[in-house]
C-alpha cells in the first residue's frame, strides 16, 4: 500500500524508501482522500480505512512554479534518458559555480514540491534501474548478516578439513543466501542466476566489511543516547576469549530521557599485553572511533581476572590524569572481597583462586556430582543440619563470587575433597571419563598444603572488609554510611600490619589444623625445599616462609587498594548520597551537601542558586505529610514528578547515579552484562565474533537497514 501511496503521489524519489522510513518521516494532507476513505467514528479522530489510497490531486498547480517544472520524475531510464540526465547535471553544477552562496540558500529554500502535499524541500536525483537494483541487493545481504547475529548463527558452516576432497558444502552465510533465493528473493536470483554452483556469492571480506557497518550502526544508536544524557560511567568485565584471541568486553552507564539508569554493552577492545599501549588503544578507541567526550565521564570500573589487575589500575591511573573527574571505583556487580582477592599480585593467590573457579565449574556441570556432593555434607553435618542445609543451598549458586567465599571454602573444603576422593575410587562406571580426571587433578589440587594456608590467610585478611563490602552493594543508605566507616577499616588492617608475627601464627595455626583434619603434609613447596638442599644455610621454616610470601604481601597490598579505589573524590561523591529523602532523614535533615557537591559544580545548571535549593529540597522532606514516605533510593528520587522544580540536585543525583559503584535498581534496564554473559556461556570459543556479538547482545535495538546501504556504497563504492 506503501508503493501505491508513492505511485499516486508520483514521487519517484520516495520509491526506494522502506514502509517504516515513509511512515515514520513523512506526511499525506488527508484532502487527498476521497470522503468515502476516511472513518469519522470521533469528532477528534481522523482514521483512514484499512484500504485507502489517496486518489484526489491537483497535478497543475506545478506549472505556476518556475522552480518545479523541471522536477525530475521518471520511474525506469533509458539509455538516452541517463545521458540526457548527466548532461543536465553538469549543466547545473557549471551555474552553482558561478551563482553566490545567496543565490544558492534561495533557490534551496523555493525548490520545494507541491504535489502530493508530502514537504520535502530537497531536490533528489532519481537512481538509475542499475543503482536501483544494487541498493536492493545490498539490502538483502544486510537483512541476512542481522539475522545471523541476532540468531547467534556463526558465518562459518561445516569445517573445510571435514570434508571429503572435492566436496564443496557452503558457509550458513551462503547457505542462507540460496535459502532466500529459492524461496523467492527475485534482487538475489537476478544477480547470482548465472554463478557457479561452488563460487561464493559474498567474500569473506565483503562479509567483515558489511559486518562491521552492522556494528557500527547498531552501537551508534545507543552512544546516541549516551551523548544526549551529556554524563556516563565506563565499565569492563572480565576479559574473554573470542576466536583465539583476548578481547576486553566495554559497557557504559547513563542515565536516559525516561530517568531510568542503564548500563549497555558497547563493543568488545582487543586486548594488549603492554599496559601503556593498552591504556593508548582504550583512549583512542572511545574517544575517536566510538566518539564519546571523556570531559562528560564521570566514572571508571574494571572487573578482573586474577593477573589483569594491575594492567587495567595503569589504565584507570592514566584516564584519572586526563579526566580528573572520571572517579575510579568499584563496579556494583563486583563484591569487594573477591575484586580484592583477585587484585593479590602473589603467585600463590592467583593458583588458588584458579583452583576455586575450576572446582565451582566441575560441581555446576554436573546434577550428579552435586547430589553426591549434598550426601557428603549430610555426613558430615549431621550434628548442625542447619549449617549443612546452608551449605546445600550455596553449592548450588556462583558462590566464588560472595563476600564470605573463602569461608564458605574454609566449611566446605572437607566435604569437597571427600566427594572428589570417591569418584575417583568409584569402580562403576558411573562417572564419565572427563568427571573422573577433574576430580583427581582438583582432589590433588586441594590437599596441597600451600592451597590451604592461601586460602586460610585470604579468609582472615578479608574478614576486616567483609562487611564494609556488603554495604557497598546494599541499599543507598548503607552506601552512605559505608563510605564513613572505610578509615575504622583501614585502621584495623593498619593494626594487623603492626602485629602480623602474632596475627599470622594464629592463621598458621588454623591452617595446619585444618590439613591435620585432611591428612595433608605440613610442608613447604617443592621449589623451595629443593632450593634448600642446594643451599644448605638457607634454613626457613613452613611459618616464616608462608608470613613473607603471603600474609605481609597480602595486607599491605589490600590497604593500598581500598586507599586507590576509595580516593578522596570518591568518597566526596558518596557523602553527596545524603542528598536522598531517606539517607537525609536518617541523619536528622542534618545535611552540609553543598560541600561535597562541590566537584561537581561544573556539571549544574545553576551553580550560584545550589544552597538556597538544597535548603528548599530539606524544607521539603522534613515537613512532609504524614502519610508521604521518603524515597529510599536514586532511582525513586529522579522520578519523583516535581524533581524538574530542582534543577541542580536532578543535575547531581544524576551523577550520582552512573558511579559505578551503584547498583541499577530496576533489572530490566541491566540487561547488557546479562546477555553477554550468556553469549559467552552460549557460544563456542571459535564460533565468537566481535562483530555478531553486539548484534546478538542489542538484538532489540532499532536499525537502518539504508543508512547501512548508504554508510557501504560511500565507504567502498
Amino acid at each position: 500500500r506503501c508503493q501505491r501511496w508513492v505511485e499516486n503521489c508520483r514521487r519517484a524519489d520516495l520509491e526506494d524508501k522502506t514502509p517504516d522510513q515513509l511512515n515514520k518521516h513523512y506526511r499525506l494532507c488527508a484532502k487527498h482522500f476521497e470522503t468515502s476513505m476516511i472513518c469519522r467514528s470521533s469528532p477528534y479522530r481522523t482514521v483512514l480505512r484499512d484500504n485507502a489510497v489517496p486518489t484526489i490531486f491537483d497535478l497543475t498547480s506545478h506549472l505556476n512554479n518556475p522552480h518545479s517544472r523541471h522536477r525530475k520524475r521518471i520511474k525506469e531510464l533509458s539509455e538516452d534518458e541517463i545521458k540526457t540526465l548527466k548532461q543536465q547535471k553538469i549543466d547545473e553544477a557549471l551555474e552553482r559555480e558561478q551563482a553566490t552562496q545567496e543565490l544558492n540558500e534561495s533557490n534551496a529554500q523555493n525548490t520545494v514540491s507541491q504535489e502530493g502535499g508530502e514537504e520535502q524541500e530537497e531536490k533528489v536525483v532519481p537512481l538509475t534501474l542499475e543503482e536501483r537494483e544494487n541498493k536492493d541487493y545490498l539490502k538483502s545481504l544486510f537483512e541476512i548478516l542481522i539475522l545471523m547475529g541476532k540468531q547467534n548463527i556463526p558465518l562459518d558452516g561445516h569445517n573445510v578439513d571435514d570434508l571429503p576432497e572435492g566436496v564443496f558444502a557452503s558457509d550458513n552465510f551462503q547457505a542462507l543466501l540460496e535459502y532466500r533465493i529459492n524461496a523467492g528473493d527475485e534482487v538475489l536470483r537476478k544477480r547470482f542466476e548465472m554463478t557457479a554452483v561452488n563460487l561464493e556469492y559474498c567474500s569473506k571480506t565483503q562479509q567483515k566489511q558489511m559486518l562491521e557497518i552492522c556494528e557500527s550502526c547498531i552501537r551508534e544508536e545507543t552512544l546516541r543516547e549516551v551523548r544526549d544524557s551529556h554524563f556516563f560511567s565506563i565499565v569492563t568485565d572480565e576479559v574473554v576469549d573470542i576466536a583465539g584471541e583476548e578481547h576486553l568486553p566495554v559497557l557504559v552507564r547513563f542515565v536516559d530521557d525516561s530517568h531510568n539508569l542503564r548500563e549497555e554493552f558497547i563493543g568488545f577492545l582487543p586486548y594488549e599485553d603492554d599496559p601503556e599501549i593498552l591504556a593508548v588503544k582504550f583512549h583512542t578507541t572511545i574517544t575517536e572511533k566510538w566518539g564519546l567526550n571523556m570531559e562528560y565521564c564521570r566514572g571508571q570500573a574494571y572487573i578482573v581476572s586474577s593477573g589483569f589487575a594491575s594492567k587495567m589500575k595503569v589504565v584507570a591511573t592514566r584516564l584519572l590524569e586526563k579526566y580528573p573527574q572520571a572517579v575510579y571505583t568499584l563496579c556494583s556487580s563486583c563484591a569487594l572481597n573477591a575484586w580484592l582477592a583477585k587484585s593479590v599480585p602473589v603467585v600463590s593467590v592467583s593458583v588458588a583462586l584458579g583452583t576455586i573457579e575450576e572446582v565451582c565449574c566441575l560441581f555446576n556441570q554436573s546434577p550428579q556430582l552435586l547430589v553426591e556432593l549434598d550426601n557428603t555434607i549430610s555426613v558430615l553435618f549431621q550434628n548442625n543440619e542447619e549449617k549443612g542445609n546452608q551449605l546445600k543451598q550455596i553449592c548450588r549458586s556462583q558462590w566464588t563470587g560472595r563476600h564470605d567465599a573463602f569461608e564458605v571454602l574454609v566449611d566446605m573444603i572437607q566435604a569437597l575433597v571427600l566427594c572428589l576422593d570417591s569418584v575417583i575410587s568409584d569402580s562403576s562406571v558411573r562417572w564419565n571419563n572427563f568427571i573422573a580426571g577433574r576430580a583427581f587433578v582438583l582432589s590433588s589440587a586441594l590437599t596441597d598444603f600451600d592451597f590451604i594456608v592461601t586460602i586460610v590467610i585470604l579468609k582472615n585478611v578479608l574478614s576486616f572488609t567483609r562487611a564494609f563490602g556488603k554495604n557497598l552493594q546494599g541499599q543507598t543508605s548503607d552506601v552512605f554510611f559505608a563510605a564513613g566507616s572505610l578509615t575504622a577499616v583501614l585502621h584495623s588492617l593498619n593494626e594487623v600490619v603492626e602485629n602480623i608475627e602474632v596475627y599470622h601464627e594464629f592463621w598458621f595455626e588454623e591452617a595446619t589444623n585444618l590439613a591435620t583434619k585432611l591428612d595433608v603434609q605440613i610442608k613447604l613447596p617443592g621449589k623451595i625445599r629443593r632450593a634448600q638442599h642446594v643451599n644448605l644455610d638457607a634454613e626457613i621454616t613452613s611459618e616464616n616462609y608462608y608470613k613473607e610470601i603471603i600474609s605481609v604481601p597480602a595486607v599491605e597490598h589490600i590497604i593500598q587498594e581500598l586507599k586507590d579505589i576509595f580516593s578522596e573524590q570518591h568518597l566526596k561523591a558518596l557523602k553527596c548520597l545524603s542528598l536522598v529523602p531517606s539517607v537525609m532523614g536518617q541523619l536528622k535533615f542534618n545535611t552540609c551537601e553543598e560541600h561535597h557537591a562541590d566537584m561537581y559544580k561544573n556539571d549544574l545548571p545553576n551553580p550560584d542558586t545550589l544552597s538556597a535549593e538544597l535548603h528548599c529540597w530539606r524544607i521539603k522532606w522534613k515537613h512532609r505529610g504524614k502519610d508521604i514516605e521518603l524515597p529510599t533510593t536514586i532511582y525513586e528520587a529522579l522520578h519523583l514528578p516535581d524533581i524538574k522544580f530542582f534543577p541542580n540536585v536532578y543535575a547531581l543525583l544524576k551523577v550520582l547515579c552512573i558511579l559505578p559503584v551503584m547498583k541499577v535498581e530496576n533489572e530490566k534496564y541491566e540487561v547488557g552484562r546479562k546477555r553477554l554473559k550468556a553469549y559467552l556461556k552460549n557460544t563456542l570459543t571459535e564460533q565468537r565474533s566481535s562483530n555478531l556479538a553486539l548484534l546478538n547482545i542489542n538484538f532489540d535495538i532499532k536499525h537502518d537497514l539504508d543508512l547501512m546501504v548508504d554508510t557501504y556504497i560511500k565507504l567502498y563504492p
